[in-house]
């Protein structure tokens, strides 16, 4: 069976940005909007932070934050695409980091803890 989203990601998060979101959350945001908005970002720390606070059911939560670690890793492939052609040579790390993303992306698609390493990711 799987756990629920809230049972999954809660306590993986730093405080500060759960803080943050709830300002945003007492000012009238809409919290699955605005998650929605980070993931087009690529941010899933504050994606997290809202969907946690936010109504809605499990399987939208799980395709939002999916959504946002695999637009992180689209802009993390840009990005070292553009450091390979300004310094002519390659960056694998910064490559790697994209496909960490995407290993993640799966995860929470598949309703699984984040992975990293054989640990699990402590979202900062």
């Amino acid at each position: 069976m799987l756990k629920t989203f809230h049972d999954l990601y809660n306590g993986t998060l730093n405080e500060v940005f759960l803080s943050r979101a709830r300002q945003q959350l007492e000012h009238g945001v809409d919290g699955v909007a605005c998650a929605d908005a980070y993931a087009d970002q690529g941010k899933p720390d504050f994606t997290l932070a809202h969907l946690l606070l936010a109504e809605a059911p499990d399987e939208v939560k799980r395709d939002i934050l999916a959504r946002s670690y695999e637009r992180r890793a689209e802009v993390t492939e840009l990005k070292a695409s553009s450091l390979d052609q300004e310094f002519h040579r390659p960056f694998p790390l910064v490559k790697l980091e994209a496909q960490k993303d995407r290993l993640s992306a799966q995860q929470v698609r598949q309703g699984k803890q984040i992975r990293r390493g054989g640990r699990t990711l402590l979202m900062n």
